[in-house]
Order: structure tokens, then sequence, then C-alpha cells
């Protein structure tokens, strides 16, 4: 549990200084001990894995002078100040000025243990975060894009860079909030037709007059209230991107004309003789299963054939969980320069809620608890379902205990989708087989062929 944050411990009293060293190191924790708060400051620079315990009084640089130097050096970095009963007032005010805890003397060693414990969990999940972040910013191209370490978002990147300067169709399928507009939108902006049109229109919901007209434009004339001419989405895309999203609602009358225009690459407007010729590259994008709707006659077979030269298929967020700290981070910093507000750092229980939940919405649902942390809307749980109760979250209180937790989760899910096949799992976990073994063993999670002999693992 403390394998990478070390314990700085600055006590002028060697025999309270002894004693605060063992039940540090006694706990797990990798521990120094200081006679001076200028031995200790030695050890302190940005972005440390330390955290400080400190007394307040001490000769030389006190408990309160050390604060304050370390807070100016990187004031993340958690300082546990050790006072007695008449200082206690001078150590409050401190917590006021960024100190993280204090514990008055007398104390045992479990009870400073405990408190060092929350103070390296602190230290862990913000330096965790600073990670994720300088990756934000030093990621580029299509990564800095399309989010997530992922071996599926992995694929997704791949494909769109190995489709994006052809002029193929793109049928990208998903649950609704997965980000299929985010991939089509790459598809342009990574191909040769960046520098045209980005056309995006949403099928459903539109009555069939009006998505005629959205789709294919009109004639001054060609209908009541229809007093000029307009130029129809697919025309406005005339060398760019064309996206069709929700594309299985569109009405099967249309459905016949859009095929028309991608067998013939020409289109007339309603109320018009006149063919025009177009060149655009068109990418669909569906939550339902467009093969199902064809065969029970909602959706045109020939269309589809047409749309689904090449599909993008987008997992749902709940079967890439290890992508929701990064896509968190991403969230949270967009939000925070959009409303104007610092960004904060996610508790180890908030860090749990976010692995834990099931995400219905996918991506776009957790953009949403985003927004809604960093405008402060949340309090310490950030997911509270429509009833009122507090989303479930992972057993135990350390992060160790959640990721563990979690990792249970991911490998028995990945499990179960592969029928307990472990190299199939192995595989589509990206680990090597000796590793999952281990980690079965280790977890005690039982698989169809766990048992077998590991020779090529």
């Amino acid at each position: 549990m403390g394998d990478e944050i070390r314990v700085l411990v600055v006590e002028d009293d060697e025999n309270v200084r002894f004693g605060v060293e063992q039940a540090v190191a006694l706990a797990g924790f990798p521990v120094s001990a200081f006679a001076s708060a200028a031995q200790a400051l030695a050890e302190v620079a940005p972005g440390a894995p330390v955290v400080i315990v400190s007394d307040v009084r001490m000769p030389g640089i006190d408990g309160l002078q050390l604060l304050d130097k370390v807070m100016a050096i990187d004031s993340h970095i958690p300082v546990v100040l050790i006072s007695g009963h008449a200082d206690i007032s001078t150590a409050v005010g401190a917590m006021q000025v960024g100190a993280y805890d204090f514990i008055e003397k007398p104390f045992s060693s479990d009870h400073i243990a405990g408190r060092v414990a929350r103070a390296v969990e602190k230290r862990r999940l913000t330096l965790e975060v600073q990670g994720l972040r300088a990756a934000l910013d030093n990621w580029q191209g299509i990564e800095a894009l399309v989010l997530g370490k992922s071996p599926a978002m992995a694929e997704v990147r791949k494909k769109i860079l190995r489709l994006a300067d052809t002029s193929v169709s793109v049928l990208i399928t998903g649950e609704t909030g997965t980000g299929k507009e985010l991939i089509a939108r790459s598809l342009h902006d990574f191909g040769g037709r960046r520098d045209k049109h980005f056309v995006a229109l949403n099928c459903g919901g539109l009555p069939e007059q009006i998505f005629e007209s959205e789709l294919f434009g009109h004639e001054a004339g060609a209908f009541t209230g229809a007093i000029k001419k307009r130029v129809g989405k697919i025309e406005w895309a005339n060398g760019g991107t064309l996206f069709l999203d929700e594309i299985e609602t569109m009405p099967i009358a249309l459905q016949i004309k859009m095929l028309r225009v991608l067998q013939e690459r020409t289109l007339e407007r309603l109320g018009a003789n006149e063919s025009i010729p177009v060149d655009c590259r068109v990418v669909a994008a569906s939550k339902a299963d467009l093969a199902s709707l064809s065969n029970d006659g909602r959706f045109r077979a020939d269309l589809l054939y047409r749309l689904n030269v090449a599909q993008i298929e987008l997992p749902p967020l709940r079967e890439r969980r290890e992508d929701v700290p990064l896509l968190f981070e991403h969230f949270v910093l967009a939000a925070a320069r959009r409303f104007g507000q610092p960004a904060p750092v996610v508790s180890a229980s908030q860090l749990s809620e976010l692995m834990t939940h099931q995400w219905p919405g996918n991506v776009r649902e957790l953009q949403n608890v985003a927004d809604r942390f960093v405008l402060g809307l949340t309090g310490d749980s950030l997911l509270v379902e429509s009833s009122g109760t507090v989303a479930p979250a992972a057993k135990g209180g350390t992060l160790a205990d959640q990721m563990a937790y979690f990792e249970r989760m991911l490998i028995e899910d990945m499990l179960r989708r592969h029928h307990g096949n472990v190299a199939d799992t192995s595989e589509a976990l990206g680990m090597p087989k000796k590793t999952l073994y281990h980690k079965l063993r280790q977890l005690k999670i039982a698989a169809r062929d766990a048992q077998s002999e590991e020779i090529d693992s």
C-alpha cells in the first residue's frame, strides 16, 4: 500500500521521532526521519512522492515555517502536524492555510498510522491525477481527440486512420452517448476532405417533408412556405463529409432516395428536375441493430449494404472502465476552462464510484458528472441515482482495496464475455497469459482452463 509514497517524519525529540518512524514503518510505508526541518526540505520538490509528518514546536525552522516552505514548493504535498495541547489552536489555523491534518499529543501508534494512511492515499491520488493531466497535455493527433488507453479504443483509432483518406461509406455503431459523432468528425478531420464541410444531421424527430427538404434541399415554390431556393445537407457536404446520425429513424421513402444518391452520386432538390452531381463521403451512425431492422422490413437491406462498407463499433463505457479516469480528467479540465473554475481532484471514494458505476449514459453521462463536479454541485458522492440513493461503489476504504475490487470486476466481466477462456481473455485484456493466471490465483477467480498447464504462458 505505501510502496511509492515516502513519509518524511520531522521531530527534534529523538524518542518521539523513533516512535513515529516505527509506527509508520510497521504500517507498511517507506519512511525517513529527520531531526530538523532543514534536513527534510532537501527531500521536497515539485511532484515529489512524499508526505510530511512534522512537530509544530522545533528549534530553527518550526513546523509552521516548514508548512509555508512546503506549500511554496508544492501546495499539494500533505503536511500532517503533531501538536501538544497548547498548540491546538495554532494547528487548526495552520490547516486553514494548507496543512492536511494535525495530531494531538499523546497519540497511539494505530492512530498516527491511520492518519498517515489517509495522507498517503491523498498524495497518491493527486500524483495520479497530475500524471493523467500531463498525459492529456502531451498527447497529439488522433490520441488527443479519441481518448482511451483500452485495447478497444486503440483499435478504433487504428480504423479511423486506416479509413480517413478513403471515400468509402462508414457505419458507426454503439449505444447512445458513446461518442459516435466524435468518431465521424475524426474520420473527416484526419482525411483529405478536412478542408471541406462536415455536415451533421440527426435523422430522428423530423417530419418526413421537413426531413426531405433538410436532406435534399428545395426550389422556390416546391411546397407551401418554400419562398426561396434552399441547398440541402447533401449538397452542402459536397467535397466533404455527410454524417447521418440515428440513421435507423430515416423514413423508408427517404431511404430509397438516399440509396439513389449513394449509387448515382447525384440528387434532385424538391420541386426540381435537374440532377446535381455530388461527391460527399457518407458516414452513418446507429444505436440499433440495422441487420435486425432489415430482417423485420424496417430498414432497407440495400441501403444497409451501401452504408456498411466499413464499420466502426464503439464499446460502451462499462466495457472499457480503464478509460474512465483519463476521460473524467479530460472532461474536468475542459469544464474548468469553460466555467472559469479551478479543476478539482477526485477523492479515492469518488474514484471508486466512477470505476464501478455501470454508465448507462456512457461518455455523455461521464461528461455530465464532470461538469457538476467542477461546478460544485456534487457532495462526497458524485453519483446519486434518480431514486436519491447513492450508486454502488467498491467495498473497502483504501485506494488499493478499491483498485483490487475494480480489477476483479474487470477480469470477471471479460471472462464471462469469453466463456471462461483464459487465452481469449488475456488477448482481450492485452495481458500475457502468465500474468492473467497469476491474477486469477491471487483474486481466487475460477476460469474454464485456469487449471491447465501454463506451458505457453
